[in-house]
Parts: structure tokens; C-alpha cells; sequence
């Protein structure tokens, strides 16, 4: 069991530094206390005593990832009843934005105040600068159809496609709703979108998809200008991270 439990916690801290989504359970309460299984979306390594028991927790262990929440449990065993803390360790939210325009220079340095990995995509390089994103991560002169594929795109992930421009806009958004990512936001009109929205059905997209498109981007706050408009962006991203879906603005 003590070898076990260090192959556990070295592929925990693996999983932290590369930032791949992972949870620990560990029995609190009951037995075998202290025994120990590592979750991730690939499957599970250790073992709480009991396979259904070992079941049950890789499931609700899953749930909570996907929630961002650690919780304790409780479950009845073949050992018992049994006390579980189910820890998450989801990687870190990573703001993609598309468009190195106004918006997306507030809307980089407001992010990462918030603890947001940030990519600007733009293939626009007099755009895309480090002058211009003094606070951006990661600067990606490419056309986003090419770049995002090449990108982080998990449930972790947030898009924020800001271009006004079709040509750029209406790809990042099409390749960014195959991928399971937390968050597609598209600026722009209630008209334009309904614009887009037929272009992504006439190129395959499916209504079950579109849905998933927030658009007009960020929420209802009256904003105004690029640092406004990045506030009511974020914070329709923290809705949707926290379990919250409100209204849309016309952007």
C-alpha cells in the first residue's frame, strides 16, 4: 500500500505540472482508512477497497472535475459506511481570445487578474504584439482555423471570438464547438449572429451545437466601451464556470 500510495502522488504532481485534469479520493471515515484512488478522464489508479465502491467514486469524482469543487462523501461499502474526500485539481481556466483588437487588450489584463492562462490568436501581426499584450501568455500570429486545433481545448478552456470579422470569427468559432471547451462567446449583433449561425448550419454545424454559442458576448451591463465590454465578457465566463447562465448584451 505505501508504494502504491507514492505511484499515486508522483502521478499527481505529474498531472498538476502539465496541467491535465485529475482528482484524489481518499477514505476519511471507515476502512481501509487512508486508502487512496487517483481520477482522471482516462480511468483511475489505486483502489478504495471495494471495486462498486472504487465505481461509484471514479463517477461522482468526474462530476465534481467538471464542477471545479472538492466535497467529502459518503457511501455504503462492502467494508461499511465510508467517509470520502474527493479533491479536484482541474488545470487552470485558459482564456483564448480571437482578435488582437481593443477589447481583447482589458479583456487580456482583467483575465489574468483573475488567474487565467491567456492566448490571443490573431493573424494580424501589427495587431498581435507584445506592446499591444504586455499581460497576454501566449501570442499566436496564425489564422484561428489553424491555430486552435494546436491549442488547449478542454473543459478548462474559454473562447472569446471578438474579430467582427467573418473571415476570422466564423472558423474559430466552428472549430472551437468540437472540442468539449466551457465557453464559446462571438461579439456582435443579434442580427450578425443569426448570420453566423446559418453559415455554421449550411457548413454541418447542428442546432443542438449552436446552442452552445453565447452571442451577443458577456452579459447585460450596458457596456460601452472596450474595458466594459471585457468586464460583462468575464463575467458571463464566471457565470458559466460557477453554474450560472444569465442573459446575453448586444455587443
Amino acid at each position: 500500500m505505501r508504494y502504491n500510495k507514492h505511484m499515486i502522488f508522483d502521478t499527481l504532481r505529474e498531472a498538476i505540472a502539465a496541467e491535465r485534469p485529475v482528482a484524489l479520493a481518499t477514505v476519511i471515515e471507515g476502512q481501509p482508512l487512508g486508502a487512496k484512488l487517483l481520477i482522471d478522464p482516462n480511468g483511475a489508479q489505486g483502489s478504495l477497497g471495494d471495486a462498486d465502491l472504487d465505481a461509484q467514486v471514479q463517477a461522482d469524482a468526474l462530476t465534481l472535475l467538471d464542477a471545479e469543487t472538492s466535497e467529502s462523501r459518503s457511501y455504503t461499502a462492502s467494508q461499511g459506511t465510508v467517509t470520502v474526500l474527493i479533491e479536484v485539481y482541474p488545470p487552470p481556466p485558459h482564456l483564448i481570445i480571437v482578435g488582437a483588437v481593443h477589447t481583447a487588450i482589458p479583456l487580456t489584463t482583467c483575465a489574468k487578474q483573475l488567474g487565467f492562462r491567456v492566448t490571443v490568436v490573431d493573424p494580424r501581426g501589427t495587431f498581435a504584439t507584445n506592446e499591444r499584450f504586455p499581460d497576454a501568455d501566449e501570442l499566436v500570429v496564425e489564422w484561428p482555423d489553424e491555430a486552435l486545433p494546436n491549442l488547449r481545448l478542454d473543459r478548462s478552456t474559454y473562447v472569446a471570438v471578438l474579430t467582427h470579422d467573418p473571415k476570422l470569427d466564423d472558423p474559430a468559432v466552428q472549430i472551437a464547438l468540437k472540442y468539449p471547451v466551457r465557453y464559446i462567446g462571438a461579439i456582435g449583433s443579434p442580427k450578425t449572429q443569426a448570420k453566423r449561425k446559418q453559415s455554421l448550419l449550411e457548413a454541418g454545424v447542428t442546432p443542438e451545437e449552436l446552442e452552445r454559442i453565447h452571442g451577443p458576448i458577456g452579459l447585460p451591463l450596458g457596456s460601452k466601451t472596450p474595458a466594459e465590454i471585457a468586464i460583462s465578457i468575464l463575467a458571463e465566463m464566471i457565470a458559466v464556470r460557477r453554474g450560472k447562465r444569465l442573459g446575453p448584451v448586444t455587443t
